[in-house]
């Protein structure tokens, strides 16, 4: 059993020599005893729904039979919830995610989505009680943001979150038009695994332009006199990342870096599974016309993700982080597809 041998590596005098390994692989151990755990629980309350039902057979109690039922439907769900984690068993899914927005076309309005959707998957990681940290926002000048970058830190927050990656299209009567007319904007969002510091991806210093500017926002005397915000630009293959969370221009730097790392990672995983070289290109430049999904506020409501044809008329809901359907819908069709 997997456990078992994680147990006894685990127990040898030189475990934590690599500390970072030894995290690794109590994080893995941790996953696995949850899903176990979980597991047992439900043969647990299955067993003793059984048992209810047998006694209100046997009493002919109309009650007990209906809160055994209840129970064993309780059962059925949370085992729906347990295979849907096992089939997240990729080599990253259980890592944290970053998360990074930019509006795309429709102006002021495709500024103002990308603050929309931005809320819309910090909503979603709060529902799962993950910890979110914005760590860039640059407002537009009219409204919204011009794009955003955020850390997730949750169990398999890349593994959920990578299922919204791509274009997302809103359609609606924009508030910033005087004459009421329907607008529709593009923002897209990219997501990748904060991966761990031991695996290696070398770049070249003279590779990397590094800017450096004022930090954005309503901050302290620090944030408007000091150039803290770093920006880093990979030559090589025109990735852009930018930090601003932290205070001093070195801690931004070397989370710059690291938010770098994890970009050129993916980048070079979809090059190695892509059929062609145009295919990683796509994916590392996403672009605007190819929508995942659709949201629709007028002339009717509706969110449409194109890659599953599952709709619902609950916009408000989703714009509110209440993805899990759409998010679950594709990741099984994913999965079905990826086999």
């Amino acid at each position: 059993m997997k456990i078992e041998e994680l147990d006894s590596v685990s127990a040898h005098a030189n475990f934590w020599d690599d500390q970072k390994k030894a995290q690794g692989i109590l994080k893995t151990k941790k996953q696995l005893e949850q899903v176990v755990g979980a597991w047992d629980a439900q043969v647990r309350a299955l067993n003793d729904a059984e048992v209810l039902l047998d006694l209100a057979e046997e009493a002919q109690d109309a009650d007990s039979a209906r809160e055994a039922e209840g129970q064993v439907a309780i059962v059925r769900k949370a085992l729906d919830d347990i295979e849907f984690r096992r089939m997240l068993s990729g080599e990253l899914d259980g890592n944290n995610a970053i998360v990074a927005i930019a509006s795309g076309a429709g102006g002021v309005d495709a500024s103002d989505w990308a603050q929309m959707l931005m809320r819309m998957l910090i909503r979603y990681c709060e529902r799962k009680g993950w910890k979110v940290e914005v760590v860039d926002e640059t407002p537009a000048e009219e409204a919204g943001i011009k794009g955003a970058t955020f850390t997730v830190t949750g169990d398999y927050a890349y593994g959920l979150l990578k299922a919204e990656m791509g274009v997302h299209r809103l359609v609606r009567v924009s508030p910033f038009d005087a004459n009421a007319r329907r607008q529709t904007s593009f923002a897209a969002v990219t997501v990748t695994p904060d991966i761990d510091d031991d695996i290696e991806v070398d770049i070249k210093e003279e590779d990397v332009k590094v800017d450096t500017y004022r930090a954005g926002g309503a901050g302290g005397q620090h944030v408007n006199k000091t150039d803290s915000a770093v920006r880093l630009t990979h030559g090589p293959t025109g990735i852009v990342v930018q930090c601003q969370a932290e205070r001093s221009q070195h801690s931004n730097k070397a989370r710059a870096y690291k938010m770098l790392r994890a970009r050129l990672y993916d980048y070079e995983i979809a090059k190695r599974e892509a059929k062609a070289a145009e295919d990683a290109k796509a994916r590392l430049k996403i672009e605007w016309g190819s929508q995942i999904r659709s949201y629709v506020l007028f002339p009717y409501q509706q969110v449409n993700d194109h890659r599953t044809d599952m709709k619902t008329s609950d916009v408000e809901g989703v714009l509110d982080g209440d993805i899990d359907d759409l998010i679950r819908t594709y990741l099984l069709k994913h999965t079905v597809v990826a086999k």
